[in-house]
């Protein structure tokens, strides 16, 4: 169940409990938000989550969610117009935000510093405070433009982590591709989902060199 922001009140000198803030954009991939949520919930974090209009309409089409189901999935929703939430002041602490899926525009309104909505003002404030920022950009191809907003945003601190499969983990379902593309970025904060298929080398059955075609020697 959603808890209202004022749900955690520690005393003094009391740590808060883990917090992340998850943000989800209008790019497809909502099922990437989705999942985050889940397995943060699962790792006993705190989720601020919030959801762009635009996400509304993309969490509707590629997963049948409405706004309520959504919701429910985080410890406390924010409302992407409310400048004044708890998470838009550095004074509340976080381990800081990643944004699954994240949408050039969202990228884009970040690296500006113009914060006209709530998803931009916790991103910034998660930068200026020198915490985490997890950007899982959904785009492809890219042009200059995209590759530069990107390459400023890097210098200002923040993490560009597209969710790109990891085939070595021989992945047998769309879930499994989603849950380790998640499980990686939870691993920028520190976070151990369960869901990430450790390298550990090349296994023995595979170190055989194959033949290359054509090559008789």
């Amino acid at each position: 169940m959603s808890r209202s922001a004022s749900s955690w009140k520690g005393g003094t000198g009391e740590l808060p409990p883990p917090r992340i803030i998850v943000g989800i954009s209008g790019a497809s991939g909502a099922v990437y938000g989705v999942r985050a949520l889940d397995q943060l919930g699962a790792a006993g974090v705190e989720t601020h989550l919030i959801v762009t209009r635009s996400a509304h309409l993309t969490l509707s089409q590629e997963l049948g969610m409405r706004p309520a189901e959504i919701a429910e999935r985080a410890s406390v929703f924010h409302n992407v117009q409310n400048i004044g939430a708890s998470i838009s002041s550095g004074s509340f602490r976080t381990l800081g935000m990643l944004i699954a899926p994240c949408s050039v525009r969202t990228m884009s309104e970040i690296a500006s510093g113009v914060t006209s909505s709530l998803m931009s003002r916790a991103a910034d404030v998660v930068l200026k405070e020198r915490r985490k920022l997890v950007l899982m950009l959904r785009e492809t191809p890219l042009h200059l433009g995209h590759l530069r907003t990107m390459t400023a945003l890097a210098e200002m601190g923040a993490i560009i982590m597209p969710p790109v499969p990891a085939f070595y983990a021989r992945p047998r379902s769309l879930e499994e591709m989603v849950d380790h593309s998640i499980g990686r970025a939870l691993d920028l904060f520190g976070i151990d989902s369960g869901k990430v298929a450790r390298w550990e080398g090349v296994s023995a059955d595979r170190e055989a060199c194959p033949k290359p075609i054509g090559d008789d020697a």
